[in-house]
């Protein structure tokens, strides 16, 4: 491992970091833990092996470390606190609207999500990550982009909530979702 190779991969590690914590201080933290990690742990690298999934494996134990030392947040029924969101939303929040239906998906389903759609990572490679099954990672990202659609749907039918809206957007139903790069 070179420092020019680790360098190569920084922001994609910033990305991941960035939607994982949702907050950009916090995102540089775990980045800096991370290479930190890398360079007292490069021993345990091997050589010919992907120095990406090795970084992303690091960052997301790392990351999962540091969630544990947390208290447990309450769970939110988002149907619940519909009527004390915010209105409507003008198009130049879409980005913005994101990263919030991001946030509000499980971190679980939101780590796969992020590792397949946004990095371009092989099932095998998020599976070997994250430590989950493949299975898993298939089943996780099913329902993350399920979740998501209902989560970014923007004009539900009158008398029906977001959440009736588990089926692919049609042609004009609504924005639809492109992968981030």
């Amino acid at each position: 491992m070179n420092r020019s190779q680790v360098i190569e991969q920084l922001p994609a590690l910033r990305r991941y970091a960035r939607v994982l914590t949702g907050d950009a201080w916090a995102a540089d933290d775990l980045v800096q833990d991370t290479l930190e990690r890398a360079c007292s742990k490069w021993l345990l690298w091997r050589t010919g092996s992907d120095l990406r999934a090795w970084l992303f494996t690091l960052m997301h134990n790392l990351y999962l470390n540091q969630r544990r030392g947390l208290p447990a947040l309450a769970a939110l029924d988002i149907d619940e606190v519909q009527d004390q969101l915010p209105g409507a939303r003008a198009p130049s929040d879409d980005a913005l609207d994101l990263e919030r239906c991001l946030q509000r998906l499980p971190a679980d389903q939101r780590a796969v999500l992020l590792l397949v759609a946004m990095e371009d990572m092989s099932y095998e490679d998020t599976a070997r990550i994250l430590s989950i099954p493949i299975g898993t990672v298939m089943s996780r990202l099913s329902r993350a982009r399920t979740r998501l659609r209902v989560l970014m749907d923007r004009d539900p039918a009158p008398g029906t909530s977001a959440t009736a809206h588990t089926e692919p957007p049609t042609a004009g139903a609504g924005p639809a979702l492109r992968r981030l790069k």
